[in-house]
């Protein structure tokens, strides 16, 4: 897509009338009138009690709702605000919204926004999720500051999780990425980040924005380009984000958003990423605070019928990806019963980079492969679940530093096979 098709004549209107400014908050949404009302009175209270000297604009990128998000957006008065704060902005809010497409591609709305920023010279564009109902103003202080005042480039969060939430980003996600790309960024595929104006208009020139991954999985190449162009990274603790149930093909749709991009990024980058033998820390700030975790409420039966199955009814696919070692004892490990059920991290560690490996090699059709790691996350998903049932904060976070040890440990796997012939 153009970059001028998402400029459109009216949204360039706005965005001239707007002027020059320091700070661009982007929105992307599509069908939220749901949860948005809380987003946006956080996000105007966080302007208010943190930036009242600040030139701010909200920047809504909609994705052709139907039930009246961008108007309830642009309609939030900020008056409300002050009368319930006492704080006053000592500079004019804008609000302005446009509709990029008729449907939503998340990647779009990421570029329309970049796009705006680049335009209003903003020293910082920070991105909300419209669904994060628990933000707090302040939020918007933790991912800001360190881009305006203190010169980073990625400001990437860090949540509170309960046990049974993240379990995409604690088993594959963080990681694969960092034993492969160095750096221990936690949320590598974040909801919620800021970025500085020099990174945004680099990553607007990639080439990303023409392939399929530039419209589902940007945020992840966002992540890779800040790590491998040396900008300098941080990330913020912000509270605890409640994600939505995911139904079985939501899981489909997330593997491919956020895995399948991930492995994109692998095959464009193998070059640099095949020297880098060890992870370094990323600069974190602000306080973890403490919290409470309850009982994982999951089906554990049902994610081992949905990983036995799929080891049976995928096994022509699984011969084409996995090493006969490795199919072999997956399916050992479909044949036990949930009490003792085990899929050790070792083998999942070594599931993953074949996958990775298979994707490089094209050895079928590549949305098929990523697509067929999902019944074997729902196994390794379970057994995270029964290892840490009864397992504190402390706890489950020795045991991802374990799995995160294993994937660094076993990158040489990865290199070898990924030089093999197909």
């Amino acid at each position: 897509m153009a970059e001028e098709t998402l400029l459109t004549d009216e949204f360039l209107r706005q965005l001239i009338n707007v002027g020059e400014v320091d700070i661009v908050v982007g929105l992307p949404t599509h069908n939220n009138a749901k949860t948005i009302e809380p987003v946006i009175r956080a996000i105007q209270a966080g302007i208010l009690k943190c930036f009242p000297r600040e030139r701010v604009v909200v920047i809504n990128a909609d994705g052709g709702s139907q039930d009246g998000t961008p108007e309830l957006v642009t309609g939030a008065s900020i008056d409300d605000v002050w009368s319930a704060s006492k704080v006053y902005a000592l500079r004019t809010l804008h609000c302005i919204s446009t509709r990029y497409a008729r449907s939503p591609e998340p990647g779009t709305a990421l570029r329309t926004i970049l796009a705006a920023a680049e335009l209003l010279q903003a020293k910082v564009c920070v991105v909300i999720s419209p669904d994060s109902t628990t933000i707090e103003p302040d939020w918007l202080q933790r991912l800001v500051r360190p881009v305006y005042s203190n010169n980073f480039d990625l400001v990437s969060p860090i949540y509170h999780r309960q046990r049974a939430e993240g379990l995409l980003m604690r088993n594959v996600l963080y990681p694969l990425t960092r034993a492969i790309y160095g750096y221990r960024v936690r949320e590598p595929f974040a909801s919620e980040f800021a970025i500085s104006g020099k990174l945004a208009t680099d990553f607007l020139g990639k080439e990303i924005w023409n392939e399929e991954w530039g419209r589902i999985g940007a945020e992840i190449f966002l992540t890779v380009s800040a790590i491998t162009g040396k900008y300098n990274v941080c990330q913020t603790f912000l509270g605890t984000k409640v994600r939505p149930h995911l139904s079985a093909n939501d899981v489909v749709a997330a593997m491919r958003r956020t895995v399948g991009a991930l492995f994109s990024s692998m095959d464009s980058n193998s070059q640099l990423w095949s020297t880098i033998s060890v992870s370094q820390p990323v600069t974190t700030v602000g306080n973890q605070s403490e919290m409470v975790l309850e009982p994982a409420r999951v089906s554990r039966k049902r994610l081992r019928d949905m990983f036995t199955a799929g080891v049976r009814e995928l096994e022509p696919v699984f011969r084409s990806i996995l090493s006969p070692a490795t199919l072999s004892e997956l399916q050992r490990i479909a044949a036990l019963e949930v009490g003792e059920f085990n899929y050790p991290a070792e083998l999942w560690v070594k599931t993953v980079f074949e996958f990775s490996a298979a994707y490089h090699k094209t050895v079928i059709n590549r949305d098929h492969i990523v697509q067929a790691l999902v019944p074997l996350y729902r196994g390794r998903t379970l057994t995270f679940l029964l290892e840490n049932q009864d397992g504190s904060a402390e706890d489950i976070e020795k045991s991802e530093e374990s799995l995160c040890g294993e994937f660094e440990r076993l990158k040489p796997y990865l290199l070898e096979i990924w030089a093999e012939r197909k």
